[in-house]
C-alpha cells in the first residue's frame, strides 16, 4: 500500500480534430481533368489541387469580352452624336429633342459598358474557378472524385479536406457536475493544464488549454460541449482519434493507495485481505474512491502501514497464517514504489 498527495482529475472522453478544418469544393459546374496531388501529403496555400475542363469558361469570357468590345463601341458612336449636335443645337440648326435622344443613348451606353464589365468579370472569375487551389496550409485527405467525373452541377460537389494539425483540438461532454466541479477550481488555479491521454494509454507529452465552452448545459443529456486546444509537434495526433481529456481539480493530501487488483467486490461490497500483526489474514471492508492509474485510493477502511495481499487474494481465507517476505508494487502514475510481502499461499501482500 502506498501513501502520498494524490491530484484529483475531471476526465471526459472525446474526439480529435485539426485546428482548422476545410473542406475543398467545385464551385463550377465540369468534367475533372486532373487531380495534382498526392493523397496524406502536405500541401501549401495556393497549390493546384484540381483543375475542370476549362473550355466552356474559356468560351464564356471570349464572348463577354467581344460584348464589352461592342457596348464600348455603341457608346463612343453616341457620344460623337452627341458631339455633334451640341454646337448645332446651340446655333437652333438642329432640333433639341434630337440631342436630348442622343443624350440618353449616352447614359444608356455607359450603362450597357458597365454591365458588359461585370458579365466579363463573372466570366473570368468562373473561369479561375477551374483551377482549384488549396485555400491554405496543411495535410490533405483523400480524394473524394477522381478525373473524369463531372463535378459541380446542382451544388458545389466536395473534392477532399484539408486539417491543419499544428495544434489538434479535442472536442468533448462533460457531465455538468463534473462541469462544476472544474469550473469552481478554474476560479482558485490559473489556468490549469490540461492531459490528453491517448489511446494506448500514453500521454500526449504537451499540455492544452480550453478554447471553447458551451453557453448551457444540453438538458437532453445533462453535460457541457467543451474545446481544448494542444500543441501537436511531429503532427503525430490526427482527427478522428478518440482520447481523453482531464485536468486537475483538487489535491487529496496522504492518500491511502492499493493496488486495484487488491480489492474484491461482492454485491456492492468491497473488500480487502489485510496481513494483521500475527500474520493471519483479515478481510476488511472498505470504501474505494477515484482511481488513479492502476491505483485505487481508499477512503475508509485502511490505516498506514497495513499489510495488503494483493496477489493471489482469492487463495486465502480469513484468519489463515501467512508468512511473509519483502516486494515491489508500483504506482503506474508516479513510476513510485512500495514495499511488499509474500505468503506462504502464493498471494502478494503490501504494505506502505
Amino acid at each position: 500500500m502506498l501513501q502520498r498527495d494524490v491530484p484529483i482529475y475531471v476526465e471526459a472522453i472525446g474526439q480529435t480534430r485539426g485546428a482548422e478544418e476545410v473542406e475543398v469544393r467545385a464551385r463550377v459546374e465540369g468534367y475533372l481533368d486532373s487531380v495534382e496531388f498526392h493523397e496524406g501529403s502536405v500541401v501549401r496555400k495556393g497549390q493546384r489541387l484540381y483543375t475542370i475542363d476549362p473550355r466552356e469558361y474559356e468560351a464564356a469570357v471570349a464572348e463577354a469580352k467581344a460584348r464589352l468590345a461592342q457596348a464600348k463601341a455603341d457608346l463612343a458612336r453616341n457620344e460623337q452624336d452627341v458631339a455633334r449636335y451640341e454646337p448645332l443645337v446651340a446655333q437652333d440648326a438642329y432640333p433639341k429633342q434630337n440631342l436630348e435622344t442622343a443624350i440618353a443613348m449616352v447614359n444608356a451606353g455607359r450603362a450597357n459598358v458597365d454591365a458588359a464589365q461585370a458579365s466579363l468579370t463573372s466570366a473570368e472569375l468562373n473561369l479561375s474557378y477551374t483551377k482549384v487551389n488549396a485555400p491554405t496550409d496543411g495535410i490533405i485527405g483523400k480524394t473524394e472524385v477522381n478525373v473524369g467525373n463531372l463535378v459541380g452541377r446542382g451544388q458545389p460537389t466536395l473534392l477532399t479536406h484539408i486539417s491543419k494539425l499544428h495544434n489538434i483540438d479535442v472536442r468533448f461532454t462533460l457531465p455538468e457536475a463534473d462541469y462544476l466541479r472544474f469550473a469552481r477550481r478554474r476560479d482558485q488555479i490559473v489556468a490549469p493544464a490540461l492531459e490528453l491521454v491517448l489511446a494506448d494509454g500514453s500521454i500526449h507529452p504537451e499540455p492544452g488549454r480550453m478554447v471553447f465552452v458551451d453557453r448551457s448545459v444540453d438538458p437532453t443529456t445533462g453535460t457541457m460541449l467543451m474545446e481544448a486546444a494542444f500543441p501537436n509537434p511531429g503532427t503525430i495526433v490526427r482527427p478522428g482519434q478518440y482520447a481523453r481529456v482531464r485536468a486537475p481539480v483538487d489535491t487529496r493530501s496522504g492518500a491511502l493507495l492499493v493496488p486495484q487488483r487488491a480489492v474484491t467486490e461482492m454485491q456492492g461490497i468491497y473488500n480487502v485481505a489485510v496481513v494483521k500483526p500475527d500474520d493471519t489474514v483479515e478481510l476488511r471492508i472498505v470504501k474505494p474512491g477515484e482511481r488513479v492509474a492502476n491505483l485505487w485510493i481508499v477512503e475508509a477502511g485502511l490505516n498506514p502501514g497495513d499489510r495488503i495481499i494483493i496477489e493471489g487474494a482469492q487463495k486465502v481465507r480469513p484468519g489463515m497464517k501467512v508468512t511473509a517476505r519483502a516486494g515491489t508494487i508500483l504506482d503506474g502514475t508516479a513510476a513510485t514504489s512500495g514495499t511488499a510481502a509474500v505468503p506462504s499461499t502464493g498471494a502478494t501482500a503490501a504494505k506502505e
